[in-house]
């Protein structure tokens, strides 16, 4: 196989599987729908927890809180893969999908982009529409920094989704509690509500492997100017990447086990 064939394949793959994914998100949300139902759930989300802060007069924890769970709606649409995944196998195409010479995950790669490009956006009308209102203002030369920051999260943590959501690969009943359990533990320990300097020290460490908890050092670090963002914002690449490796290999060996047990057409 030549270099070229070897990326273009790939991509050729990822992209009409993303076109799936797209058709997907068509088929679940209208413009109205997404903004006054789904969207307008996840910044009453990003209030609730705002108005902690607001409420115990501290304008410090006030933005801590906002910025937080305003990059947190992103990780929880992100982390929607782990649903979405076990689709192909409710739909009946997980079997084709097997016997094809692609590995799966080239397929799975691209089957749930919806999920973080939608999240995108929600995390970033949070930071910058609710933001003002809380007293959380951004400067122009702050813009540009957070929606790249913000545009990270959202990929290194779907890459994270992708592992999760191969290791889940066979739990098709248990999907959404797989999904939310993950995404309250990283709301938890990543420092969205507390720091990571709050929880003991095998903790912190177990958090630092997660993308979410680096992307969110830098957006902070860029928010109030306390530091560089550059150093962890390149550690979320190298995890976002080992995540992403990690998935194929989990994909790769849940398919040689199901075509070995017969199982890929089934919930087994």
């Amino acid at each position: 196989m030549s270099l070229t064939t070897s990326i273009t394949a790939p991509a050729r793959i990822i992209r009409y599987s993303a076109a799936n994914a797209l058709a997907d998100m068509r088929h679940m949300y209208t413009w109205k729908t997404w903004t006054f139902g789904w969207l307008g759930r996840m910044l009453a989300q990003v209030t609730f927890f705002a108005v902690f802060g607001h409420v115990i007069g501290s304008a410090d924890q006030t933005r801590y809180l906002l910025v937080g769970n305003a990059v947190m709606t992103c990780v929880i649409e992100s982390m929607m893969v782990v649903v979405s995944t076990t689709w192909e196998r409710r739909v009946g195409t997980l079997t084709l999908l097997s016997a094809a010479p692609a590995p799966l995950s080239w397929v799975f790669i691209g089957r749930s982009l919806q999920w973080p490009a939608s999240g995108t956006v929600t995390s970033l009308v949070a930071l910058f529409g609710l933001g003002p209102a809380f007293g959380v203002s951004w400067r122009a030369g702050q813009i540009l920094p957070v929606v790249a920051l913000v545009v990270l999260t959202a990929a290194s943590t779907y890459c994270f989704g992708l592992f999760v959501a191969a290791v889940a690969f066979n739990a098709d009943g248990a999907r959404n509690i797989i999904s939310n359990a993950t995404y309250l533990l990283m709301m938890a320990v990543c420092g969205v509500q507390v720091p990571t300097s709050y929880w003991p020290d095998w903790v912190r460490a177990v958090a630092q492997a997660i993308p979410l908890t680096q992307t969110l050092k830098a957006i902070r670090s860029v928010s109030g100017g306390t530091g560089p963002a550059l150093i962890p914002a390149c550690w979320a690449v190298l995890l976002g990447i080992g995540w992403l490796v990690a998935a194929s290999w989990m994909f790769r060996l849940m398919a040689l086990r199901g075509r070995r047990s017969g199982s890929m057409g089934t919930g087994a």
